[in-house]
C-alpha cells in the first residue's frame, strides 16, 4: 500500500473489516511519513470498530514493534556488509561491539542496504472471530541468542507495575535497555489487556510481534444476538422452489434413472428452458449445442445437475432486479468462472470442478439477502434492533457485509444444501479454518474471490493468505497478475 491518508483509505479499511481480510502496510526503511500514515490507518481501523479510546496506546505499541523490526533488519544489513555470521557466537560478539555507534552514525546507508537486501517491515491489521489481530513482521528469523534475549526482556517487562519500577532497574544496554518493551507492556495493562495478548514468535522466514485485542464484549454480544435473530428470521424466507426440490430428491435416490430425471424436468417448460440455456453457456464449453434435456443431464452428470439446480433456485428466490443485486451476481458469476478454471489448471482433483463453480456463484449469498430482496425480513430485523436497544451501527455492519459468511451458511443449511457448499460459503474468507475435507475446495473459491477483488483494486497482493498462495505455487505478484489476466480474458470471451 502506498503512503496516503487514512481518509483516502477509509473504504479499504471498511472492506477489510467487513470481510476479515488483512489490511497490510509494507515498508523497507520506515520513514517518518510512513510512521505517521500507519498511525492514521490504525486510528481509522480502530474507529470503525468503536475502539477510538485505544488509538494512542495501540499506535505506540505498533511503533515500538515496528522500531524493533527495523533495528533487527539494520543489524542483518550491518552483519552482512561486515561478512559476519549472526548465528556464530564469536561473530555476534564482535559485531555487536560497535553496531550501535556505526549504524547510528551512518543510518541512511544501512537503511538503503536493508532495502537492497529486500528486508521489509510489514504491519498487518485484521479482525477475525471478534479479535483485533495486529502483527508486525520482518522477514528475518531471530537467532537462538537473540530469541533468549527477547524472551528475557519480555519476562522482565511483564514484572513491572509502573514506570518508576522499571527506571530503577539496571537493564542490559548491549542492544537497547528494553525500556520500550516495558512501556508497551505497561500500556497494555493500562487498557485492561492481559499480558498474554502480546507475544513474539519466530518462523524460518519471519519474526512476528503479535498483539491481540478482543472486541468490546458488549459489541460482540450485540453482533451475536443480532446474527442469531437473523438466522431465526431466515425461517420466514421462502422455501426452496418445490419443482427443484422434487428433482433434487430424484437425484439423491440411487434407483433413479437419468431418463426419469429428464422426464420430470421436462414437465416444467420454464425450468427446462432455463437449464438448457445454462448448459449451453460458456461454462460447460460444449462442442455442439444441446437441445434436449436428456442429453443435457447426461452431459453435466448427476453432481453437476444437483449443483446447477442449487444456484438456479437461489437466483430465482433472491432475484437480480436491482443494480446492487445485479452487481453482486456479476461478481459471483465471475468468481465461479475463476474458481472453475483454477481447479482445471491447478488441482489434481477434477471432482472439485462442479462444487467450485456453484460455490463461487453462492459464496456471497449472505450479502444478497441484505440487498432489499426481502423487505419484510429487513423490517423485522430493524424492529428487533429497536426493541433490544441495539445501536444502529450493529445492523449497519451486518448489512454492509460483516458476518455475511455465517448468515449465508445458515440460509444454505435451511435450504438443505450439501456440506461442501455450506462450508464454501462459511469459510470463503477464512480458508485456514475450513475443515480439512473441504479445504482445497474452499481455497479455490477464496483465491477466485480475491482475484476478482484484486482486479477491482479492492484488495492488494499482500492481503492474500500466504498459505493459499504457497499451495497454488504463486511466488510473486507478477505470477498472480499473469494468472488474473488469463482468467479475466477468458471470462470476457465467454460472455461474448
Amino acid at each position: 500500500m502506498n503512503i496516503g491518508t487514512a481518509a483516502a483509505d477509509k473504504e479499504k479499511v471498511k472492506k477489510a473489516i467487513q470481510t476479515g481480510t488483512p489490511l497490510t502496510i509494507t515498508t523497507y526503511t520506515l520513514p517518518r511519513e510512513m510512521d505517521i500514515y500507519i498511525g492514521q490507518l490504525v486510528g481509522e481501523f480502530l474507529s470503525q470498530l468503536d475502539k477510538d479510546d485505544l488509538k494512542d496506546y495501540v499506535v505506540y505499541c505498533i511503533q515500538e514493534m515496528a522500531g524493533n523490526a527495523k533495528k533487527a533488519n539494520t543489524k542483518r544489513a550491518y552483519f552482512s556488509e561486515k561478512g559476519l555470521d549472526l548465528s556464530n557466537p564469536e561473530h555476534y560478539k564482535e559485531g555487536m561491539e560497535d553496531f550501535k555507534e556505526t549504524t547510528l552514525s551512518n543510518i541512511n546507508h544501512y537503511l538503503e542496504l536493508q532495502k537492497k537486501l529486500g528486508l521489509y517491515i510489514r504491519v498487518i491489521l485484521q479482525i477475525r472471530k471478534n479479535i483485533i489481530n495486529i502483527e508486525v513482521r520482518n522477514n528475518v528469523a531471530v537467532t537462538k541468542t537473540e530469541l533468549i534475549r527477547i524472551h528475557d526482556k519480555l519476562v522482565r517487562a511483564r514484572q513491572y507495575k509502573s514506570m518508576e519500577d522499571a527506571l530503577f532497574q539496571v537493564l542490559d544496554d548491549t542492544e537497547g535497555a528494553g525500556l520500550g518493551l516495558v512501556i508497551l507492556m505497561l500500556m497494555l495493562k493500562k487498557i485492561g489487556l492481559d499480558e498474554d495478548c502480546f507475544e513474539i514468535l519466530s518462523t524460518e522466514k519471519e519474526t512476528v510481534a503479535r498483539l491481540s485485542i478482543p472486541l468490546d464484549s458488549t459489541r460482540v454480544e450485540n453482533m451475536m444476538e443480532l446474527s442469531s435473530a437473523i438466522v431465526e428470521c431466515i425461517n420466514s424466507l421462502p422455501q426452496f422452489p418445490e419443482n427443484i426440490i422434487s428433482v433434487q430428491k430424484l437425484i439423491e435416490n440411487p434407483e433413479s434413472e437419468i431418463t426419469d430425471i429428464a422426464r420430470h424436468i421436462s414437465m416444467d417448460p420454464a425450468l427446462t428452458a432455463d437449464l438448457l440455456k445454462i448448459v449451453n453457456s460458456a461454462h460447460y464449453m460444449l462442442s455442439k449445442k444441446v437441445d434436449n434435456i436428456t442429453d443435457a443431464v447426461k452431459m453435466v452428470g448427476m453432481q453437476g445437475l444437483r449443483n446447477l439446480l442449487y444456484s438456479y433456485g437461489t437466483l430465482k428466490l433472491l432475484g437480480e432486479d436491482t443494480p446492487e443485486k445485479k452487481s453482486l451476481w456479476e461478481h459471483s458469476y465471475k468468481t465461479a468462472f475463476f474458481a472453475y478454471n483454477l481447479v482445471r489448471n491447478f488441482s489434481k482433483d477434477s471432482n472439485l470442478l462442479d462444487d467450485a463453480y456453484v460455490g463461487g456463484i453462492l459464496h456471497d449469498m449472505g450479502k444478497i439477502v441484505f440487498s432489499n430482496v426481502h423487505p419484510a425480513l429487513l423490517e423485522r430485523i430493524n424492529n428487533f434492533c429497536r426493541d433490544k436497544g441495539l445501536p444502529a451501527t450493529t445492523f449497519e455492519d451486518l448489512s454492509a457485509g460483516m458476518n455475511h459468511q455465517e448468515i449465508g451458511a445458515a440460509i444454505a443449511e435451511k435450504w438443505n444444501f450439501p456440506d461442501s457448499l455450506i462450508t464454501s460459503i462459511r469459510y470463503h474468507h477464512d480458508p485456514a479454518s475450513a475443515p480439512e475435507k473441504f479445504k482445497e475446495l474452499v481455497e479455490n473459491i477464496y483465491m477466485a474471490n480475491m482475484l476478482c477483488c484484486l482486479e477491482k483494486n479492492e484488495v492488494a497482493y499482500d492481503q492474500f493468505d500466504q498459505g493459499v498462495l504457497d499451495n497454488f505455487g504463486f511466488k510473486s505478484k507478477k505470477h498472480v497478475d499473469v494468472v488474473l489476466g488469463k482468467l479475466s480474458d477468458g471470462f470476457k470471451n465467454a460472455k461474448k
